[in-house]
């Protein structure tokens, strides 16, 4: 449904440009205003409904909230003329499942620039009523009798005229009124002159009603009719005739009966969470015509539901409300139980990125095609995350650059726009502002984060912010909320010209308090695991990038990040709005230093060195930064290939003494290994102890020996003081090397040893470990089939990419192994060749000799690695012979 957009219409002279007033498919919307309306037409028609209970639970309200922006108002107006006529139904909305003559649809405008006072709502449902062609007695007495005594001497006609509602409605309502008037009079047998004085009227009925005359028995049903109309006509007891209506709504016959569907828009301008008088009488008229069906739309949901407001409203609480409990705030008042049926306070989602293109390129057309091309609205549509003010606001950009006599382009439309703020801020109170701008810093937080960076003693701010449609909830996060995306950008980005805004000062005071508060949240915290851990790092990382903090607590959450090897990714905190060279402060450089040793899982080697290096070239790290940096870039290097600069890396973190210190002895000691020098190797691993993963490295230098049993013993006994240090990573490595081990020597206790690694490798990012194990089950199944080589074909492929020279040369033994069992002389001289290729630098070259191992084949004259075998080569090659001939036999058995 379109109509015309006079504000687009009037910001451009091309009189070929069609501006309309696009609605956008809100069509789960509708269907929740169908089934609700049909449930209650359902319950009011049933023969136990009373209209006259006050104390019955209400489910006749309908809530749609949202932040500003979302389309609430265009929801409600078009609501309204869904239910006035048919023709004006969107087409990709339902047929509703009731005659259309039994609703009365009314819509009214809580806005304070509509300047609708309670009065007028009254008075407006009212006249809304004058379609049903009949007056309404009870409710038109008391009408007539509070207006006089409000408004001596002002005409009811003039009153309606000048407040629109004449031409809304039309005049019946002074008629039916008069009309009202003149019965009772009649009835009441009082002479004409007398008929037009409603306060004689108005007396004489209130003594028949008590003596219960039989005069006015039309009225005698409605039961506080009487007290309604003794009680002092002022606002307040105005606020309850809407009683009245429900009485007479419900006397209605059969063939006459209607349901009033009442469309209360901007409900948040009746008030805020301390000024609730109007919002008191307008709960009033809710309340007391159950019988009616009210569809309230706004920014906040009704707090009705909510027993702490006892005393500021009249019917508070889960009981009185069912409909509108809600549970999810951490401030949440517990229900009564069994309070079934559906929930009636509705969020208001973000537009679809196809109902965005759809608005767009309907809003604006000229000669039946788009105005605004499918690249610009696409650009559009990212940057609005669905929140259609900020469509609306680009279209009116759009119209702006072209009366420049310029084309806009994708980048125009970079862009904040200030109302965004304006309309976000507009009904918060200065507290409630000022943590949300603190909040803005955070990509998630909780109550005590939130009221921590807005540095408040108290939690009410905040708790009050926590219900406001633009905070998002997530119950199964870390910490629970978030800002709308794009409202957050937008206060963090765009000039705010509110009174309160905020200097650059005040910013960087309120980052320093969130950083705190993150920082106290991970020290202090007792949950289990390493959400806690990341989840601050995510966050911490990139507050102090951004405003330039001292490390602080990250420097020890640095450290306990890599101490597990788990790796979990920390893309939240790169710079993306940064080239990598700008590492101007220690934040920079520290959110370079953990992207690059986490992403290292998921790039080249050569992509993590180059980042590595940068960082430490700049020398902004801390010293015990800075030796992390240096010890994972000598690690880059030595799966790269470069020994010697591996080496002296390893060796300036070893003197060092520092906490990496035997990490990097432990990395001396594969250098000494991948160089085929093994008694060094084993050498060190016996003085390294547990910090320096002694077992392991015990096992690797056992297994190119093919000491396979042995090598499992080592690794089986690394895996369990892994698990007694609670180290995850390493306790998957050491299991993956066993049954790498394993999967040579003996391939069924292989199958349960690589089941068991895959277990723990679940949850890790561990890219080499995960390819050692798919190595294993390739050793393991040597043998057997072409297909092995089909798999290490497109294994090859994947070490490749990661740029893991190492790994790539014990795939192709792994590959050699398997030609040796099946006896496929070309297939095993093939792999020689290839570890020749991969071995040239002298890393690994013993593969070379173990390759000749299993095949019982002669190295060539001066072709040896030179590796310095434990006892000589001698026997490392009958034991890799007979691992070949075991794999025969066993495989033979198999048949």
């Amino acid at each position: 449904m379109t109509g015309r957009d006079l504000r687009a219409l009037f910001s451009t002279n091309d009189r070929s440009v069609q501006a309309d007033d696009a609605f956008t498919n809100r069509s789960s919307q509708w269907e929740m205003v169908a089934a609700a309306l049909t449930e209650h037409l359902q319950h009011i028609s049933a023969p136990g409904f009373d209209a006259e209970d006050l104390e019955a639970s209400r489910r006749h309200v309908l809530v749609f909230h949202g932040v500003g922006g979302i389309g609430k108002t265009t929801l409600s107006r078009t609501l309204e003329a869904a239910l006035t006529d048919a023709g004006r139904r969107p087409s990709q909305w339902g047929e509703p499942g009731w005659p259309a003559d039994r609703i009365l649809p009314v819509r009214i405008d809580l806005a304070r620039s509509a300047g609708t006072d309670f009065e007028q709502i009254v008075l407006t449902i009212r006249a809304a009523l004058t379609r049903l062609g009949r007056p309404l007695p009870a409710f038109d007495l008391a009408l007539r009798r509070y207006w006089e005594a409000n408004h001596p001497g002002e005409p009811l006609e003039e009153y309606l005229r000048r407040g629109g509602l004449a031409s809304r409605f039309g005049k019946a309502l002074p008629q039916q009124m008069q009309s009202a008037l003149g019965d009772v009079a009649q009835a009441l047998l009082l002479p004409g002159t007398v008929g037009t004085a409603v306060g004689q009227v108005t007396g004489t009925l209130v003594r028949a009603l008590r003596e219960r005359r039989q005069s006015v028995r039309a009225l005698a049903g409605c039961a506080r009719l009487a007290d309604l109309l003794e009680a002092e006509p002022d606002l307040d007891a105005l606020s309850y005739y809407p009683h009245l209506l429900a009485w007479e709504l419900a006397q209605l016959p059969a063939d006459k009966a209607a349901t009033p569907v009442i469309l209360l828009d901007a409900f948040e301008e009746t008030g805020d969470r301390t000024h609730r008088d109007l919002e008191r009488l307008l709960q009033r008229v809710v309340w007391l015509i159950p019988n009616a069906f009210f569809v309230v739309t706004g920014r906040s949901r009704l707090q009705w539901a909510d027993g702490a407001l006892q005393g500021q409203l009249d019917w508070t609480g889960p009981t009185a409300w069912p409909g509108l409990a809600d549970h999810t705030l951490p401030h949440a008042r517990t229900a009564t139980a069994g309070a079934p049926g559906r929930q009636m306070q509705i969020l208001i989602g973000d537009f679809s990125p196809e109902d965005c293109d759809d608005y767009l390129a309907r809003r604006l057309s000229s000669a039946g095609q788009p105005l605004i091309g499918q690249e610009l609205r696409e650009v559009i549509t990212a940057r609005s995350h669905g929140l259609p003010l900020h469509l609306d606001l680009s279209v009116m950009r759009f119209l702006e650059i072209q009366r420049t006599g310029r084309t806009p382009q994708p980048a125009d439309f970079d862009h904040d726009f200030p109302a965004l703020i304006a309309r976000t801020l507009s009904d918060l109170t200065p507290d409630e502002r000022h943590v949300l701008r603190s909040a803005s810093l955070l990509d998630a937080f909780d109550l005590a984060l939130a009221t921590q960076a807005a540095g408040t003693t108290h939690d009410a701010p905040a708790l009050r912010l926590l219900e406001r449609p633009f905070v998002h909830r997530n119950p199964f996060g870390l910490w629970p909320f978030h800002l709308h995306a794009l409202i957050r950008s937008t206060l963090r980005t765009a000039d705010d010209a509110s009174d309160d805004r905020w200097s650059p000062r005040d910013w960087q005071q309120a980052a320093e308090r969130a950083f705190a508060a993150l920082g106290e949240q991970w020290t202090t915290s007792t949950a289990p695991g390493r959400m806690v851990l990341i989840g601050c790092l995510r966050q911490g990382l990139t507050l102090a990038r951004d405003f330039r903090l001292d490390l602080g607590w990250l420097t020890q959450a640095a450290w306990t990040y890599v101490s597990d090897s788990v790796w979990e990714p920390l893309t939240a905190a790169a710079q993306h709005d940064r080239p990598e060279n700008h590492l101007e402060t220690a934040a920079d450089a520290l959110v370079e230093m953990l992207s690059a040793i986490a992403r290292r899982q998921h790039e080249h080697r050569e992509r993590t060195a180059d980042r590595l290096t940068a960082v430490v070239d700049t020398g902004r790290l801390p010293d015990e930064l800075h030796e992390m940096a240096v010890y994972y870039l000598a690690k880059a290097q030595r799966d790269l290939g470069r020994s010697a600069a591996s080496r002296r890396g390893m060796q300036l973190v070893a003197d060092g003494g520092g906490r990496l210190a035997p990490a990097a002895r432990r990395g001396l000691a594969h250098l000494a290994r991948f160089a085929g020098d093994f008694s060094t190797a084993l050498a060190a691993a016996r003085t390294l102890g547990w910090a320096g993963r002694h077992h392991r490295i015990e096992g690797d230098v056992w297994w190119p020996q093919g000491y396979m049993e042995r090598a499992a013993a080592a690794y089986e006994a690394a895996r369990g003081e892994a698990e007694e240090h609670g180290v995850a990573g390493e306790r998957a490595t050491s299991q993956a090397q066993r049954a790498f081990a394993l999967a040579f020597a003996d391939p069924a206790r292989a199958d349960d040893e690589l089941d068991l690694a895959e277990q723990l490798l679940a949850g890790l990012d561990l890219r080499a470990t995960t390819l050692t194990t798919k190595i294993a089950a390739l050793a393991r199944d040597a043998g057997t089939t072409a297909e092995v080589e089909d798999r290490a074909h497109a294994l090859r492929t994947e070490i490749s990419v990661a740029g893991l020279v190492s790994v790539e040369a014990t795939l192709e033994l792994a590959l050699c192994f398997h030609h040796a069992v099946r006896g496929d002389h070309e297939g095993i001289a093939a792999g020689i060749g290839r570890l020749r290729e991969l071995t040239s630098s002298g890393d690994y070259a013993y593969y070379r000799d173990i390759a000749h191992f299993m095949a019982d084949v002669p190295l060539p004259e001066g072709a040896g690695s030179g590796a310095q075998w434990l006892g000589g080569d001698g026997p490392p090659r009958v034991r890799w012979r007979g691992l070949v001939m075991s794999r025969r036999l066993y495989l033979s058995s198999a048949r």
